[in-house]
Order: C-alpha cells, then structure tokens, then sequence
C-alpha cells in the first residue's frame, strides 16, 4: 500500500519514516500539507524538532509495532 494511503490513519503516531536515499528517521507524524510531511523528532535531553521533509523523497512510512508484554528486567 503506497505511503500515501496511510498517513491519515498514522497521524499523531509514531512511525517510521524510509527514504528513497537509504536513509530514514522516525518521530511522531504530525501533518502532511503542501507536499511536506511534518514530524516531531527527538533531539537531545527535553529537545524535540518539528521537521519538514519533502513527500517526493519519501519511499514509506510505517507506523511502530505494538510492544511485547515482557517481564521487567528490574
């Protein structure tokens, strides 16, 4: 299914984010608009970023799979 028909059901998620590069990154999906998808990434410490990226030089999104019910380690 292409990017484009899920975003609507992945927004204010978590997802993951590919690259035609190679690359990718992950954050919360805020808004795509103008042809620029707008996600909220983690920087550093209580830093987070609004990042914009272009929708042409996206190949996927996908949103996190649910955690595992695994016992504490603690």
């Amino acid at each position: 299914m292409p990017w484009q028909d899920k975003v609507s059901q992945l927004m204010g998620q978590p997802v993951g984010i590919s690259f035609s590069n190679g690359q990718g990154t992950s954050g919360i999906l805020c808004r795509v608009s103008g042809g620029k998808v707008f996600v909220i990434e983690y920087l550093y410490k209580t830093q987070f970023a609004l990042k914009q990226y272009d929708s042409r030089v996206i190949q996927d999104i996908n949103g996190f799979p649910p955690c595992q019910n695994r016992r504490p380690l603690y």
